[in-house]
Protein backbone atom coordinates (compact mmCIF):
# COMPACT_ATOMS: atom_id res chain seq x y z
CA UNK A 1 0.00 0.00 0.00
CA UNK A 2 1.60 3.49 -1.37
CA UNK A 3 1.55 6.51 1.29
CA UNK A 4 -0.44 9.42 1.18
CA UNK A 5 1.22 11.99 -0.90
CA UNK A 6 2.22 15.26 1.46
CA UNK A 7 1.25 18.07 -0.02
CA UNK A 8 3.43 21.17 0.46
CA UNK A 9 3.94 24.57 -0.12
CA UNK A 10 5.98 27.76 -0.37
CA UNK A 11 5.32 30.68 1.96
CA UNK A 12 6.97 34.36 1.88
CA UNK A 13 8.08 34.69 5.22
CA UNK A 14 7.68 38.37 5.15
CA UNK A 15 3.84 38.31 4.22
CA UNK A 16 2.93 35.19 4.24
CA UNK A 17 1.90 34.61 0.60
CA UNK A 18 1.44 31.73 -0.69
CA UNK A 19 2.95 29.59 -3.88
CA UNK A 20 2.76 26.20 -5.47
CA UNK A 21 6.56 26.15 -6.82
CA UNK A 22 10.00 28.59 -5.13
CA UNK A 23 10.13 31.88 -6.70
CA UNK A 24 12.96 34.40 -6.20
CA UNK A 25 10.45 37.97 -5.86
CA UNK A 26 7.68 37.84 -3.90
CA UNK A 27 4.91 39.24 -6.06
CA UNK A 28 2.78 40.31 -2.54
CA UNK A 29 5.39 42.36 -0.82
CA UNK A 30 8.36 42.46 -3.61
CA UNK A 31 11.22 41.25 -1.00
CA UNK A 32 13.67 38.83 -2.33
CA UNK A 33 14.75 35.14 -1.48
CA UNK A 34 11.89 34.57 1.30
CA UNK A 35 9.89 31.89 0.05
CA UNK A 36 10.39 28.85 2.39
CA UNK A 37 8.70 25.44 1.29
CA UNK A 38 6.33 23.86 4.16
CA UNK A 39 3.81 20.79 4.86
CA UNK A 40 0.76 22.24 4.91
CA UNK A 41 -1.51 19.02 5.07
CA UNK A 42 -1.49 15.26 4.90
CA UNK A 43 -4.26 12.97 4.40
CA UNK A 44 -3.37 10.86 7.65
CA UNK A 45 -3.82 14.34 9.31
CA UNK A 46 -6.64 14.71 11.92
CA UNK A 47 -8.99 16.99 10.65
CA UNK A 48 -9.50 20.56 12.59
CA UNK A 49 -13.14 20.15 13.53
CA UNK A 50 -14.57 23.03 15.61
CA UNK A 51 -17.43 21.40 17.96
CA UNK A 52 -17.57 24.37 20.41
CA UNK A 53 -20.54 26.41 19.74
CA UNK A 54 -19.30 29.53 18.69
CA UNK A 55 -20.83 30.57 16.03
CA UNK A 56 -23.74 33.51 16.34
CA UNK A 57 -26.46 34.07 13.65
CA UNK A 58 -25.26 37.12 11.64
CA UNK A 59 -26.84 38.90 8.56
CA UNK A 60 -26.14 42.19 6.91
CA UNK A 61 -27.73 45.22 8.43
CA UNK A 62 -28.13 48.81 7.56
CA UNK A 63 -25.40 51.02 8.72
CA UNK A 64 -28.81 53.53 10.10
CA UNK A 65 -30.30 50.76 11.48
CA UNK A 66 -27.29 49.09 14.11
CA UNK A 67 -27.72 49.94 17.24
CA UNK A 68 -24.21 51.20 18.80
CA UNK A 69 -23.88 52.09 22.33
CA UNK A 70 -20.08 52.54 24.10
CA UNK A 71 -19.44 48.92 24.91
CA UNK A 72 -17.64 48.49 28.47
CA UNK A 73 -13.96 47.69 28.23
CA UNK A 74 -12.66 45.62 30.89
CA UNK A 75 -10.65 46.80 33.50
CA UNK A 76 -7.21 44.85 33.57
CA UNK A 77 -6.34 46.37 37.01
CA UNK A 78 -3.17 47.86 35.90
CA UNK A 79 -3.17 51.91 34.98
CA UNK A 80 -0.22 51.71 32.04
CA UNK A 81 -1.87 48.65 30.49
CA UNK A 82 -5.20 50.63 30.37
CA UNK A 83 -3.56 53.55 29.08
CA UNK A 84 -2.12 51.67 26.40
CA UNK A 85 -4.75 50.02 25.28
CA UNK A 86 -7.03 52.95 25.16
CA UNK A 87 -8.98 53.32 28.03
CA UNK A 88 -9.25 49.45 29.05
CA UNK A 89 -8.97 45.71 27.15
CA UNK A 90 -12.25 45.33 24.51
CA UNK A 91 -14.35 42.65 24.63
CA UNK A 92 -13.36 40.26 21.84
CA UNK A 93 -10.02 41.51 20.99
CA UNK A 94 -7.23 40.01 19.98
CA UNK A 95 -3.83 41.60 21.24
CA UNK A 96 -0.59 40.67 20.13
CA UNK A 97 2.26 41.30 22.32
CA UNK A 98 5.51 41.14 20.77
CA UNK A 99 9.13 41.79 22.55
CA UNK A 100 12.97 40.36 23.09
CA UNK A 101 13.47 37.16 24.69
CA UNK A 102 13.69 37.74 28.28
CA UNK A 103 12.42 41.26 28.34
CA UNK A 104 9.26 40.46 31.17
CA UNK A 105 6.43 39.62 28.56
CA UNK A 106 5.61 36.50 30.45
CA UNK A 107 6.02 38.08 33.66
CA UNK A 108 3.57 41.27 32.88
CA UNK A 109 0.84 38.89 31.13
CA UNK A 110 1.32 36.60 34.51
CA UNK A 111 1.32 40.02 36.85
CA UNK A 112 -1.89 41.12 34.95
CA UNK A 113 -3.93 37.28 34.90
CA UNK A 114 -2.97 37.33 39.13
CA UNK A 115 -4.25 41.14 39.41
CA UNK A 116 -7.69 40.62 38.14
CA UNK A 117 -10.15 39.15 40.26
CA UNK A 118 -12.97 39.55 39.28
CA UNK A 119 -12.85 37.75 35.68
CA UNK A 120 -12.08 34.01 35.47
CA UNK A 121 -8.46 34.11 33.21
CA UNK A 122 -7.13 31.17 31.35
CA UNK A 123 -3.15 31.26 31.47
CA UNK A 124 -1.76 28.56 28.49
CA UNK A 125 2.10 28.17 28.29
CA UNK A 126 3.26 26.21 25.44
CA UNK A 127 7.26 26.81 26.54
CA UNK A 128 6.95 26.92 30.92
CA UNK A 129 6.04 24.05 32.55
CA UNK A 130 3.52 24.62 35.74
CA UNK A 131 5.71 24.37 38.19
CA UNK A 132 7.91 27.44 36.58
CA UNK A 133 5.11 29.54 36.51
CA UNK A 134 4.45 29.10 39.91
CA UNK A 135 7.51 30.08 41.14
CA UNK A 136 6.87 33.49 38.70
CA UNK A 137 3.59 34.08 40.41
CA UNK A 138 4.74 33.23 44.08
CA UNK A 139 7.74 35.94 43.24
CA UNK A 140 4.80 38.24 42.39
CA UNK A 141 3.49 37.84 45.56
CA UNK A 142 -0.20 38.25 44.55
CA UNK A 143 -3.27 35.27 45.12
CA UNK A 144 -5.80 34.96 42.90
CA UNK A 145 -8.49 32.22 42.74
CA UNK A 146 -9.79 32.93 39.68
CA UNK A 147 -6.07 32.00 37.42
CA UNK A 148 -6.03 29.25 35.77
CA UNK A 149 -2.88 27.46 34.06
CA UNK A 150 -2.61 25.08 31.29
CA UNK A 151 0.90 23.77 29.83
CA UNK A 152 -0.70 23.08 26.11
CA UNK A 153 0.01 23.67 22.42
CA UNK A 154 -2.56 21.74 20.23
CA UNK A 155 -5.08 24.44 19.62
CA UNK A 156 -7.98 22.18 19.33
CA UNK A 157 -7.16 20.95 22.88
CA UNK A 158 -6.68 24.73 24.34
CA UNK A 159 -10.41 25.37 22.93
CA UNK A 160 -12.16 22.53 24.91
CA UNK A 161 -10.52 23.50 27.52
CA UNK A 162 -11.72 27.04 27.15
CA UNK A 163 -15.17 25.99 26.73
CA UNK A 164 -15.16 23.93 29.93
CA UNK A 165 -13.90 26.07 32.14
CA UNK A 166 -16.28 28.92 30.71
CA UNK A 167 -12.65 31.47 30.53
CA UNK A 168 -13.59 35.34 30.22
CA UNK A 169 -10.06 36.21 29.37
CA UNK A 170 -7.27 34.29 28.00
CA UNK A 171 -3.59 34.52 27.71
CA UNK A 172 -1.61 32.39 25.04
CA UNK A 173 2.18 32.02 25.60
CA UNK A 174 3.39 31.76 23.23
CA UNK A 175 2.26 32.14 19.51
CA UNK A 176 4.80 30.19 18.32
CA UNK A 177 4.72 27.66 19.89
CA UNK A 178 0.85 26.65 19.09
CA UNK A 179 0.24 23.68 16.59
CA UNK A 180 -3.20 23.51 14.59
CA UNK A 181 -4.09 19.98 13.76
CA UNK A 182 -5.60 21.34 9.79
CA UNK A 183 -2.21 21.92 9.41
CA UNK A 184 0.69 19.44 8.83
CA UNK A 185 4.26 21.53 9.77
CA UNK A 186 6.08 22.02 13.04
CA UNK A 187 5.21 24.42 15.47
CA UNK A 188 6.68 27.93 14.90
CA UNK A 189 6.30 27.88 10.79
CA UNK A 190 4.91 30.47 8.66
CA UNK A 191 1.64 28.70 8.21
CA UNK A 192 1.01 27.15 11.84
CA UNK A 193 1.63 30.26 13.08
CA UNK A 194 -0.85 31.78 10.50
CA UNK A 195 -3.71 29.40 11.48
CA UNK A 196 -3.64 29.04 14.83
CA UNK A 197 -3.62 32.88 15.25
CA UNK A 198 -6.75 32.93 12.70
CA UNK A 199 -8.29 30.21 14.90
CA UNK A 200 -8.13 32.49 17.59
CA UNK A 201 -9.25 35.79 15.84
CA UNK A 202 -12.38 33.60 15.21
CA UNK A 203 -13.06 32.57 18.33
CA UNK A 204 -12.27 35.95 20.25
CA UNK A 205 -14.83 37.35 17.32
CA UNK A 206 -17.77 34.72 18.12
CA UNK A 207 -17.57 34.41 21.62
CA UNK A 208 -16.57 38.33 23.13
CA UNK A 209 -13.51 36.44 25.00
CA UNK A 210 -10.41 38.72 24.62
CA UNK A 211 -7.33 37.16 23.84
CA UNK A 212 -3.60 37.71 24.04
CA UNK A 213 -1.28 35.90 22.43
CA UNK A 214 2.44 36.78 22.91
CA UNK A 215 5.31 36.45 20.36
CA UNK A 216 8.88 36.65 20.26
CA UNK A 217 10.59 39.20 17.87
CA UNK A 218 13.66 38.32 15.09
CA UNK A 219 16.74 40.16 14.64
CA UNK A 220 15.48 43.25 13.34
CA UNK A 221 12.72 44.07 15.73
CA UNK A 222 9.97 42.77 14.11
CA UNK A 223 7.35 40.19 15.31
CA UNK A 224 8.44 36.31 14.43
CA UNK A 225 6.33 35.03 11.32
CA UNK A 226 4.28 36.44 8.67
CA UNK A 227 3.66 39.93 8.60
CA UNK A 228 0.00 39.16 7.87
CA UNK A 229 0.02 38.16 11.41
CA UNK A 230 -0.24 41.78 12.50
CA UNK A 231 -3.28 42.86 10.06
CA UNK A 232 -5.10 39.94 11.38
CA UNK A 233 -4.88 40.93 15.23
CA UNK A 234 -7.10 43.90 16.71
CA UNK A 235 -3.59 45.46 18.99
CA UNK A 236 -0.01 45.18 18.64
CA UNK A 237 1.78 45.97 21.42
CA UNK A 238 5.72 45.61 21.97
CA UNK A 239 7.47 45.72 25.02
CA UNK A 240 10.97 46.89 24.79
CA UNK A 241 13.85 48.17 26.85
CA UNK A 242 17.46 47.77 27.34
CA UNK A 243 18.41 45.00 29.55
CA UNK A 244 21.43 46.87 31.25
CA UNK A 245 18.30 49.28 32.62
CA UNK A 246 15.47 48.61 35.08
CA UNK A 247 12.73 50.50 33.02
CA UNK A 248 10.35 49.21 30.39
CA UNK A 249 8.33 50.32 27.80
CA UNK A 250 5.29 49.09 26.80
CA UNK A 251 4.02 51.05 23.18
CA UNK A 252 1.08 50.33 20.36
CA UNK A 253 2.13 50.37 17.26
CA UNK A 254 -1.08 49.25 15.96
CA UNK A 255 -4.75 49.53 18.30
CA UNK A 256 -7.83 49.39 16.14
CA UNK A 257 -9.74 50.78 19.50
CA UNK A 258 -7.29 53.66 20.80
CA UNK A 259 -4.51 55.66 20.03
CA UNK A 260 -1.10 54.17 18.42
CA UNK A 261 1.16 56.69 20.37
CA UNK A 262 0.30 56.04 23.88
CA UNK A 263 3.02 53.97 26.06
CA UNK A 264 3.01 52.46 29.55
CA UNK A 265 6.38 52.60 31.78
CA UNK A 266 7.13 49.90 34.02
CA UNK A 267 10.29 48.93 36.20
CA UNK A 268 11.54 45.60 36.86
CA UNK A 269 11.90 44.93 40.58
CA UNK A 270 12.53 41.52 41.99
CA UNK A 271 9.10 41.22 42.62
CA UNK A 272 7.85 41.70 39.30
CA UNK A 273 6.77 44.76 36.91
CA UNK A 274 6.26 48.28 38.72
CA UNK A 275 3.70 51.04 37.20
CA UNK A 276 6.23 54.25 36.83
CA UNK A 277 2.92 56.88 37.25
CA UNK A 278 5.48 59.94 36.98
CA UNK A 279 8.26 58.67 34.37
CA UNK A 280 9.58 62.31 34.50
CA UNK A 281 11.31 61.62 37.79
CA UNK A 282 13.22 59.03 36.90
CA UNK A 283 14.16 60.11 33.49
CA UNK A 284 15.91 63.29 34.69
CA UNK A 285 19.33 62.96 36.75
CA UNK A 286 18.82 64.78 39.98
CA UNK A 287 22.72 65.73 40.38
CA UNK A 288 24.35 69.09 42.06
CA UNK A 289 26.75 69.15 40.20
CA UNK A 290 26.42 70.77 36.51
CA UNK A 291 27.91 69.52 33.27
CA UNK A 292 28.41 70.68 29.73
CA UNK A 293 26.64 68.75 27.25
CA UNK A 294 23.30 67.94 29.42
CA UNK A 295 19.90 69.31 28.81
CA UNK A 296 16.46 68.25 29.60
CA UNK A 297 13.58 68.11 26.87
CA UNK A 298 9.97 68.27 27.63
CA UNK A 299 8.42 65.62 25.02
CA UNK A 300 5.11 64.35 24.91
CA UNK A 301 4.15 60.27 24.31
CA UNK A 302 0.28 60.22 23.55
CA UNK A 303 -1.49 62.21 25.81
CA UNK A 304 1.42 61.92 28.49
CA UNK A 305 3.97 64.63 28.83
CA UNK A 306 7.52 64.05 29.48
CA UNK A 307 10.93 65.28 30.86
CA UNK A 308 13.72 63.42 29.75
CA UNK A 309 17.60 64.42 29.85
CA UNK A 310 19.56 64.81 26.55
CA UNK A 311 23.53 64.09 26.95
CA UNK A 312 26.11 65.21 24.15
CA UNK A 313 29.58 64.91 24.03
CA UNK A 314 31.72 66.78 21.11
CA UNK A 315 35.35 65.62 21.03
CA UNK A 316 38.03 66.12 18.44
CA UNK A 317 38.12 63.04 16.08
CA UNK A 318 41.14 60.63 16.68
CA UNK A 319 40.74 59.07 13.32
CA UNK A 320 40.25 60.33 9.93
CA UNK A 321 36.44 59.76 9.58
CA UNK A 322 33.96 61.51 12.28
CA UNK A 323 31.92 59.61 14.80
CA UNK A 324 28.47 59.98 14.83
CA UNK A 325 26.56 57.54 17.40
CA UNK A 326 23.14 58.10 18.84
CA UNK A 327 21.54 55.81 21.69
CA UNK A 328 17.66 56.10 22.07
CA UNK A 329 17.84 59.16 19.25
CA UNK A 330 17.82 58.57 15.27
CA UNK A 331 20.85 58.73 13.94
CA UNK A 332 19.59 60.28 10.59
CA UNK A 333 17.96 63.23 12.89
CA UNK A 334 21.38 64.13 14.54
CA UNK A 335 23.00 64.14 10.91
CA UNK A 336 20.52 66.40 9.84
CA UNK A 337 20.89 68.67 13.34
CA UNK A 338 24.47 68.90 12.81
CA UNK A 339 24.17 69.69 8.64
CA UNK A 340 21.99 72.85 9.71
CA UNK A 341 24.29 73.83 12.76
CA UNK A 342 27.07 73.60 10.07
CA UNK A 343 25.68 75.04 7.27
CA UNK A 344 22.61 77.58 8.60
CA UNK A 345 24.81 78.46 11.90
CA UNK A 346 29.16 78.22 10.94
CA UNK A 347 29.60 75.89 13.68
CA UNK A 348 32.58 73.67 12.88
CA UNK A 349 31.63 70.24 13.78
CA UNK A 350 32.65 67.95 10.76
CA UNK A 351 35.87 67.26 11.87
CA UNK A 352 34.36 66.55 15.39
CA UNK A 353 33.24 63.06 17.09
CA UNK A 354 29.38 63.90 17.90
CA UNK A 355 27.63 61.12 20.57
CA UNK A 356 24.25 61.42 21.84
CA UNK A 357 22.66 59.56 25.09
CA UNK A 358 18.90 60.12 25.90
CA UNK A 359 18.87 58.88 29.66
CA UNK A 360 17.34 56.31 30.85
CA UNK A 361 17.43 53.71 27.95
CA UNK A 362 14.31 54.76 26.18
CA UNK A 363 13.71 55.68 22.40
CA UNK A 364 12.57 59.01 21.32
CA UNK A 365 10.77 60.08 18.20
CA UNK A 366 9.22 63.13 19.46
CA UNK A 367 10.61 66.27 16.86
CA UNK A 368 10.02 68.90 19.87
CA UNK A 369 13.25 67.44 21.40
CA UNK A 370 15.35 68.86 18.70
CA UNK A 371 16.33 72.28 20.19
CA UNK A 372 17.42 70.23 23.43
CA UNK A 373 19.80 68.33 21.62
CA UNK A 374 20.90 71.39 19.62
CA UNK A 375 21.64 73.30 23.02
CA UNK A 376 23.37 70.16 24.23
CA UNK A 377 25.51 69.80 21.21
CA UNK A 378 26.43 73.32 21.61
CA UNK A 379 27.06 73.52 25.04
CA UNK A 380 29.28 70.08 24.67
CA UNK A 381 31.47 71.77 22.05
CA UNK A 382 31.70 75.05 23.51
CA UNK A 383 32.10 73.70 26.89
CA UNK A 384 29.81 75.73 28.44
CA UNK A 385 27.52 73.83 30.94
CA UNK A 386 23.83 75.09 31.17
CA UNK A 387 21.65 75.20 34.16
CA UNK A 388 19.81 72.23 35.66
CA UNK A 389 16.74 74.34 35.77
CA UNK A 390 16.10 75.33 32.11
CA UNK A 391 14.96 72.72 29.62
CA UNK A 392 13.42 73.04 26.06
CA UNK A 393 10.59 72.19 23.47
CA UNK A 394 10.98 73.12 20.33
CA UNK A 395 11.66 71.67 16.81
CA UNK A 396 14.22 72.68 14.27
CA UNK A 397 13.92 73.02 10.54
CA UNK A 398 16.55 72.74 7.52
CA UNK A 399 17.14 77.17 7.81
CA UNK A 400 17.79 76.57 11.03
CA UNK A 401 14.33 78.38 12.47
CA UNK A 402 13.09 77.34 15.75
CA UNK A 403 9.57 75.47 14.74
CA UNK A 404 6.03 75.35 16.99
CA UNK A 405 5.37 71.90 18.52
CA UNK A 406 1.89 70.72 19.15
CA UNK A 407 0.45 70.84 22.88
CA UNK A 408 2.56 73.30 24.58
CA UNK A 409 0.85 74.44 27.21
CA UNK A 410 1.48 70.79 28.70
CA UNK A 411 5.07 70.64 28.23
CA UNK A 412 5.01 73.88 29.97
CA UNK A 413 2.77 72.83 32.91
CA UNK A 414 4.76 69.59 33.19
CA UNK A 415 8.27 71.51 33.28
CA UNK A 416 6.59 73.70 35.90
CA UNK A 417 5.82 71.52 38.02
CA UNK A 418 9.16 69.58 38.65
CA UNK A 419 10.11 72.72 39.86
CA UNK A 420 11.86 74.33 36.16
CA UNK A 421 12.17 77.75 36.12
CA UNK A 422 12.58 78.56 32.77
CA UNK A 423 11.91 76.74 29.16
CA UNK A 424 12.69 77.70 25.72
CA UNK A 425 9.98 77.61 23.22
CA UNK A 426 9.57 78.58 19.64
CA UNK A 427 7.86 82.49 19.40
CA UNK A 428 5.69 81.25 17.15
CA UNK A 429 4.10 78.78 20.01
CA UNK A 430 3.25 82.24 22.50
CA UNK A 431 0.96 83.78 19.93
CA UNK A 432 -2.17 81.50 21.50
CA UNK A 433 -0.54 80.75 24.78
CA UNK A 434 -2.23 81.69 28.27
CA UNK A 435 0.78 82.92 30.15
CA UNK A 436 -1.17 84.39 33.07
CA UNK A 437 -1.64 81.19 34.72
CA UNK A 438 1.98 79.99 34.25
CA UNK A 439 4.95 80.57 36.81
CA UNK A 440 7.57 79.23 35.05
CA UNK A 441 9.60 81.87 32.83
CA UNK A 442 9.25 81.25 28.69
CA UNK A 443 11.19 82.38 26.17
CA UNK A 444 10.10 82.51 22.98
CA UNK A 445 13.24 82.18 20.21
CA UNK A 446 13.11 82.11 16.25
CA UNK A 447 16.23 81.14 15.37
CA UNK A 448 19.23 78.51 16.87
CA UNK A 449 21.66 81.49 17.17
CA UNK A 450 19.16 82.92 19.60
CA UNK A 451 19.49 80.21 21.74
CA UNK A 452 23.29 80.32 21.70
CA UNK A 453 23.40 84.19 22.32
CA UNK A 454 21.31 83.86 24.93
CA UNK A 455 23.28 81.04 26.59
CA UNK A 456 26.43 81.02 25.79
CA UNK A 457 27.67 84.81 24.85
Amino acid sequence: MSKPKIKTAFFCSNCGAQSPKWIGKCPSCGEWNTYVEEVIKNDTAVKYNNTNNYSLNNFPKLIQSIDYSAQPRINMENTEMNRVLGGGLVPGSLVLIGGEPGIGKSTLMLQVALKINDKKILYVSGEESEQQLKIRANRIGIVNQNCFILTETDTDNIFNHIDNLASEIVIIDSVQTLQSRSIDSSSGSISQIKQSTSEFQRFAKQTGVPVFLIGHITKDGSIAGPKILEHIVDTVLQFEGDRHYGYRILRASKNRFGSTSEIGIFEMQSSGLKEVSNPSDILINQREEQFSGITVAATLEGLRPMLIETQALVSSAVYGTPQRSTTGFDIRRLSMLLAVLEKRCGFRLGAKDVFINIAGGIKVEDPAIDLAIVSAVLSSNQDVPINNKVCFSAEVGLSGEIRPVQRIEQRILEAEKLGFSKIYISQFNLKNLDTNKIKIKIKGVNKIEDIFSDLFV
